[in-house]
């Protein structure tokens, strides 16, 4: 039987009655009834954090999942599907660290670690019903009654399990790498949670390098003429540069940190390169006389800075930056042993032991 097609459609008040019909005859359970005994497809899908609501992301991603499962289904094979929550990592300890007023590790283990796992747990009911009630109003079949959580000790031992496979295999190796850092949690964070709440500042520090006489001396006669020689490593603005007779700089920034080019006179042009290995004073004394004459304190060459910000010279934080590791670590500087910060942010004792 053909009905005729209004005139107008309410799609609202569509989308409503064709819920309600899924619902009455309990569509979804009905087709995994049907394709019973069938080949299994498994699919696997990426649970969300249970510490907020769907947003686009969410929408996004159910979207294609929702393409591949009634496709596998329609093609032969039986699919279950089941939602899930992902209720490990920062999200869920920082919720309830805000809620219930702990700063750190410590107040953790005050309250008791089975305490503080049992109010993680209780976290994602919170949130349960708004994500049932969007996802099926997107259309999408998934199992919420039989959902898995993370927390599961079945589930950590089959990821457990997967890890092991791919040991045994020899592909996990062990290597270093810089990552963000909650000082709260004590525990690494994802490049995702640390810049979502990334902000740019202005800084009105003006800082810089004194190159050392003796490096100067094996440049040439116009940078021993002019002993004191400044290397600018910020964008520092033209009104706090300092009174100086030389300062180095890359040329394509000048007209970033002056407005016109009667405001500074260029007495020589030399490639980056040519300063490679040359020594400078150190801004602060940590591990001056712990390193006299290990060349610590030299200027470095690397194809990380560009002359689209700052002025071309980057001061070097191997602890702090991704980059400033690699090139460090590469140049000897550091090593992948030491240990300059404490996990609560505290500079380690061989920082004030090399002063």
């Amino acid at each position: 039987m053909v009905e005729p097609v209004p005139g107008s459609i309410d799609f609202a008040q569509e989308e409503g009655k064709i819920l309600e019909c899924w619902k009455k005859i309990d569509a979804f359970k009905t087709s995994l009834k049907l394709s019973k005994g069938k080949p299994r497809y498994t699919f696997y899908d990426g649970p969300p954090f249970a510490t907020g609501l769907p947003h686009y992301g969410h929408i996004l991603a159910d979207t294609i999942k929702d393409i591949v499962t009634p496709y596998a289904h329609q093609n032969g094979f039986h699919v279950e599907r089941r939602f899930g929550w992902d209720i490990h990592g920062l999200p869920v300890e920082y919720e309830i660290d805000k809620n219930l007023g702990i700063k750190g590790p410590e107040d953790v283990m005050k309250m008791g670690i089975a305490n503080y796992n049992a109010e993680c747990r209780k976290i994602f009911i919170r949130y349960a019903g708004d994500w049932e009630t969007i996802v099926n109003r997107m259309g999408r079949w998934i199992d919420f009654e039989n959902d898995y959580k993370t927390l599961y000790p079945w589930f950590m031992e089959s990821i457990w399990w997967v890890f092991k496979q791919l040991f045994e295999k020899g592909l996990v190796y062990r290597g270093f790498k810089l990552m963000p850092f909650s000082t709260a949690c004590s525990t690494p964070s994802s490049n995702f949670e640390s810049g979502q709440n990334y902000k740019e500042v202005v800084d009105p520090a003006a800082s810089h390098l004194t190159m050392s006489r003796q490096c100067l001396l094996s440049h040439g006669p116009l940078l021993h003429e002019h002993c004191r020689v400044i290397l600018h490593f910020a964008s520092t603005p033209r009104w706090t540069m300092f009174e100086l007779k030389v300062s180095i700089m890359m040329e394509a920034r000048l007209s970033a940190l002056f407005k016109s080019g009667e405001e500074y006179e260029i007495v020589e042009r030399f490639k980056g390169e040519v300063l490679k290995g040359k020594t400078h004073l150190p801004l602060f004394p940590y591990f001056q006389l712990k390193t006299s004459g290990s060349g610590t304190f030299r200027v470095l060459t690397d194809s990380f800075v560009t002359d689209e910000f700052g002025t071309g010279i980057v001061h070097q934080a191997p602890y702090f930056g991704e980059d400033d590791y690699r090139v460090c670590l590469a140049a000897g500087i550091i090593s992948r042993d030491q240990e300059m910060i404490h996990v609560r942010s505290c500079f380690s004792y061989s920082v004030a032991a090399g002063y």
